[in-house]
């Protein structure tokens, strides 16, 4: 049962369209409009062509790589202030994330791969931990054998998804896009019924 306290925390933080003004109505349904288009486009677009939708990830990280092996390379050569050890050091990071992002832009399906293996291995960890976590508190937990079911599922998924980084990350990838889709759908919803029925003033 929500006492006083926490409905007037939670109010604090709804968003309720009887206190706002016509044009703040119309900037929160835009706001929510363009929030879930792009949800919705992204997620299409990963869902049904993961392999566009990855190479693309790859290329901002190639991005990403280029314009801080720039960055590197230009604090090591034309900094003054600092050492020499450190200019130097500054350069050969430099030169590395430009070589990373020349390799990423001459093979997007192969750092594409190396994305999803890495992300792959990260979740698997993550899963077995949490699974770990899960059997370590049994003893605060209210239901033992939801705990236990839950950590030994979390084991078992995160050890097969070390065992296939690949083909779990694409699986995570899918889930993604289908949650973004879903997600875009709502946040559209909400932006055609928002403030409806209100008279708000100007």
């Amino acid at each position: 049962m929500t006492t006083p306290q926490q409905g007037a925390y939670f109010a604090a933080f709804s968003l309720d369209g009887k206190d706002l003004t016509k044009s703040a109505i119309n900037g929160v349904r835009i706001a929510l409009g363009v929030s879930g288009a792009a949800a919705l486009i992204i997620g299409v677009l990963i869902t049904f062509w993961p392999k566009g939708a990855a190479a693309g990830i790859a290329v901002l990280l190639g991005i990403y790589l280029l314009i801080a092996g720039i960055a590197y390379l230009g604090i090591g050569i034309f900094s003054r202030g600092i050492g020499g050890w450190a200019r130097v050091l500054d350069i050969i990071l430099g030169v590395v994330f430009v070589v990373a992002a020349v390799l990423a832009f001459t093979n997007l399906s192969g750092t594409a791969a190396v994305l999803g293996v890495f992300l792959g291995i990260l979740v698997g960890i993550a899963w077995i931990v949490e699974g770990v976590v899960a059997l370590v508190q049994l003893g605060d937990s209210r239901s033992k054998g939801w705990s236990i079911f839950f950590g030994l599922l979390s084991i078992i998924a995160g050890i097969v998804l070390l065992f296939s980084p690949l083909w779990g990350a694409v699986l995570l990838f899918i889930l993604t896009g289908i949650s973004l889709i879903v997600l875009g759908i709502i946040q559209l919803v909400r932006a055609f019924t928002f403030g409806k029925g209100i008279v708000t003033p100007a």
